[in-house]
């Protein structure tokens, strides 16, 4: 399994905040296995969401944002909202007019049961259960155009885990996975806690795909987001040669 593994230094940021402060973090990023030494032998930094400059949203059929449900036949496990963004000064975001070599960020907001509004995502009593743990964000497709830039909010994960907070993005068979742990115990990322999830690729979408899932309460659960169309020769990070010593 070819990799990219991005380990976050989010407990090193703000190990000084909290009352768990004195707390070892969770470790995600030791390689137990050569396949793993070799991963974060190759890691990246991570970019917090709140850093990002980004312009106009793609404007779809459902207009600039897409609503969906991860689910499985045991209910919905989760919303999730998402656009896909030009870069900052682009008033309009049409790919179809967009400079050649635009960059598109797509973003998920993650909502682990529910998002509380009746109208949107699961809506109101369509959650399976009360969630306790979410652990992994993911695409279960390969992540076309991707150029190897990628993160999440570091103050969402702040806000609903707390200082322990650890998240890891990897490449898994050309997709992105984003594992989020908070340890044992404690405060997890669980029900009706909204994180962002983002990454670039160089292909515009070519609309809602069944892409994307969450592991909640140790199940996982499927659904549909903004997914790169199909390009000819497009390039995808998770898929590069690892870099020679």
């Amino acid at each position: 399994m070819n990799r990219i593994a991005v380990a976050l230094p989010l407990v090193l940021a703000l190990g000084a905040c909290g009352s768990d402060a004195d707390e070892p973090p969770t470790d995600l990023d030791v390689a137990v296995s050569d396949g793993e030494a070799e991963a974060l032998a190759r890691q990246i930094e991570a970019g917090d969401f709140l850093d990002l400059q980004l312009g106009a949203k793609i404007v779809g059929p459902q207009g600039e944002e897409v609503e969906s449900a991860l689910s499985n036949p045991e209910g919905n496990f989760a919303d999730m909202r998402s656009f896909v963004a030009c870069p900052a000064g682009m008033k309009t975001c049409d790919p179809a007019k967009a400079p050649e070599g635009t960059v598109y960020t797509y973003v998920h907001v993650v909502y682990p049961g529910e998002d509380n509004e009746d109208d949107s995502g699961s809506g109101e009593g369509n959650d399976s259960s009360d969630i306790e743990r979410a652990t992994v964000f993911r695409m279960t497709r390969p992540a076309t155009g991707f150029t190897g830039a990628a993160g999440y909010s570091k103050d969402e994960a702040m806000a609903a885990i707390g200082p322990k907070a650890d998240v890891v993005v990897t490449c898994d068979k050309g997709a992105l996975v984003w594992t989020v742990s908070a340890g044992d115990g404690g405060d997890q990322w669980e029900q009706a806690e909204p994180l962002t999830f983002w990454w670039q690729s160089t292909v515009p979408p070519a609309g809602p795909a069944e892409a994307y899932a969450i592991t909640a309460n140790y199940t996982q659960a499927t659904g549909s987001g903004p997914y790169p169309g199909q390009a000819a020769g497009a390039t995808n990070a998770c898929e590069a040669p690892p870099a020679k010593g």
